[in-house]
């Protein structure tokens, strides 16, 4: 039973592949059973996944689940490299790999909208979850590296076959971007190989732990830099923002569910995994910049996000906003706002996932997005309505809601170690607000344009995974223990190397 459990974190990662396997044994003539085996392919990774969760011990300190192999040896001077086939979860890893299982599942279902090679697109969304799976469970750079790029290819080619008109275009900047954050971030994992003489996460933090690590300080604030500015660009981090709003307004609605639920969490967790835990000297002296970059993620987001006059961009712009919630808590040197860190990771993704659900589900009744030419949808549509007007309730931070708990906690911790800096943060919650109620108000409530008078509310299809989600982001809000618990150990550790 011990051998199965260590190896729980590799049946789940390549448990997609499973999936592809039969679905090229399907002929791709066979849309509905193309379908079924993709949704259904999901189906393993979510049941592994919510396995490991109910297995982690949240007292135990380190890796569980874990599974190291030798894999093969490099000379390098007077010493020699040796990699390590590892995988396993932590406290920060475990929560964001559950997360990853559920939105990718209820994505699955939200790819009916997908009418064309969907026997090619189910291949490229199975190969993106494993991609996923496998950077939140990989303990090895090299490992790390690896499913990284897996999802930045297999994002590319969904966003640019299988998004709306200017597909190609918001594919290219994806490229553009995280291409060049993926040579960053490559140059700064060769710059932490020669630091710690080791490509493996836990001999790295025990060299960390024990100040073995040596004292050239230009190397580690080179390094330091790299990694800030590469996983920056993944949240993303003003000003390398723009690529984001293009995908999140051109790419498929299942593939914008994963992107802004998933892909954007990958940059705070390696901002986290790599910056706090390997460089805590680093990233204490740096903290106030990196709190004034959150800031201005936030204001910046949101004023941009009150004057869109498209639910997509407004969407788009939020996350960004949200996206500097996670700087702040970093950024905070203390639990309360690492916890709020990794809470807003988890909790937007939830509600960035079904507010793009709801939205796309919108979409393809009315065939647009534009908010002046919606209105009185809660009259045509009350079940969809009301859980937009749940999911803005959620995003604007309402108490009981995921959303409250994890902008409370990272604000309490910057208030404690920057309070002037989170004075002028709590603005951008005001702003939150205020670009929510208006995209939501003026898209259910006011006259109903005749054009939306026969529409249909939305199918139980639909309605399965917007309820789960919402149902997750309540569970949340009203019992936050259910996520907090399993982290605390590792987030109380890496807030000790910050001395914090």
């Amino acid at each position: 039973m011990n051998l199965l459990t260590n190896q729980l974190p590799t049946l789940l990662t390549f448990s997609p592949l499973l999936g592809v396997a039969v679905l090229l044994a399907v002929p791709g003539k066979r849309i509905r059973w193309v379908r079924a085996v993709g949704m259904l392919a999901t189906l393993p990774p979510l049941l592994l996944a919510l396995l490991m969760y109910a297995r982690f011990d949240p007292a135990v300190q380190g890796v569980q689940f874990e599974q190291s192999v030798p894999w093969f040896t490099i000379p390098a001077g007077m010493v020699s490299l040796e990699f390590f086939y590892s995988m396993g979860a932590d406290g920060l890893s475990m929560p964001l790999t559950a997360m990853t299982a559920v939105i990718a599942a209820l994505a699955a279902v939200a790819s009916m909208y997908i009418r064309k090679r969907v026997k090619m697109y189910f291949i490229l969304f199975l190969l993106l979850e494993m991609g996923m799976l496998g950077v939140f469970l990989a303990r090895n750079l090299l490992l790390f590296f690896l499913f990284f790029e897996v999802t930045l290819v297999t994002t590319f080619i969904l966003i640019g076959y299988w998004g709306y008109v200017h597909r190609e275009r918001a594919a290219n900047w994806f490229l553009l971007y995280n291409g060049l954050g993926s040579a960053i971030m490559l140059l700064a994992f060769i710059g932490i190989l020669v630091l710690f003489q080791t490509p493996e996460f836990s001999k790295m933090q025990e060299a960390v732990l024990a100040g073995q690590n040596p004292n050239i300080s230009e190397i580690q604030w080179l390094i330091f830099a790299g990694i800030i500015i590469a996983f920056g660009i993944k949240l993303p981090l003003f000003p390398f923002h723009s690529w984001m709003v293009r995908v999140h307004a051109e790419a498929a609605p299942s593939v914008v569910m994963i992107h802004a639920g998933v892909l954007l969490k990958m940059g705070a967790y390696g901002l986290i995994r790599f910056g706090a835990e390997l460089f805590p000297v680093q990233l204490k002296e740096s903290a106030v910049l990196l709190a004034i970059l959150g800031l201005i993620n936030i204001l910046y987001g949101a004023i941009l996000a009150f004057v869109q006059r498209d639910l997509k961009r407004v969407l788009a712009y939020s996350s960004i906003s949200h996206m500097g919630i996670v700087l702040l808590g970093i950024a905070s040197l203390n639990i309360a706002g690492l916890t709020g860190a990794v809470f807003q990771t988890v909790s937007h993704g939830f509600i960035a996932a079904l507010l793009f659900f709801l939205i796309f589900s919108l979409t393809e009744r009315t065939g647009t997005t534009r908010i002046d030419e919606l209105g009185g949808m809660a009259k045509a549509m009350p079940v969809l309505s009301g859980l937009l007007l749940a999911a803005g309730m959620a995003l604007l931070g309402l108490p009981g809601m995921s959303g409250f708990i994890s902008e409370f906690l990272a604000f309490l911790g910057l208030f404690k170690s920057e309070p002037v800096l989170a004075a002028v943060g709590a603005l951008g919650l005001i702003l939150a607000a205020v670009y929510t109620l208006r995209a939501v108000l003026r898209t259910t409530f006011g006259p109903l344009s005749g054009h939306w008078e026969q529409l249909t509310d939305v199918r139980p299809a639909e309605t399965v995974p917007m309820m789960v989600l919402l149902g997750l982001i309540i569970l949340i809000g009203v019992y936050p223990a259910v996520l907090g618990e399993p982290m605390q150990t590792t987030l109380h550790a890496i807030v000790a190397r910050m001395g914090g």
